[in-house]
């Protein structure tokens, strides 16, 4: 990667920051690459395009995470429509309500002090 460039993760958390899921695709192998990387883990090419998701995707599957302090959170592996799958929360709704087969979008948590934005899903149809 020359100098000027930037890296994979410094381009992914900027799209965060502007409310986009951004993600690599590479041409040489007809696939997705997530999270960022500087050579296609299919290929090793380091030709890969930047794209950004359209934020829909579908709960593969989901555990609720019972911390010793704290309320209990979702835990959840995302099928986004682009063909990626990524682990993240479903909130808007209990832990214990995400299912399966639920259709959801993107909604990025901001960045707050120290923390990077963090791509997080509700619900479809939620507000």
């Amino acid at each position: 990667m020359p100098a000027a460039a930037k890296s994979p993760n410094k381009v992914y958390l900027e799209h965060l920051e502007r409310g986009e899921l951004a993600y690599q695709f590479s041409p040489e192998a007809g696939k997705p690459v997530l999270f960022p990387r500087v050579l296609c883990p299919f290929t090793g090419s380091s030709k890969l395009e930047w794209r950004v998701s359209k934020g829909l995707g579908t709960v593969y599957a989901t555990t609720v995470v019972h911390p010793g302090e704290g309320a209990p959170y979702n835990v959840a592996l995302i099928d986004c429509d682009e063909g990626f799958r990524m682990m993240s929360r479903v909130e808007g709704i209990a832990p214990d309500k995400v299912r399966i087969g639920q259709r959801v979008r993107l909604r990025v948590q901001a960045k707050t002090g120290d923390e990077d934005p963090l791509p997080l899903f509700v619900p479809e149809g939620a507000v």
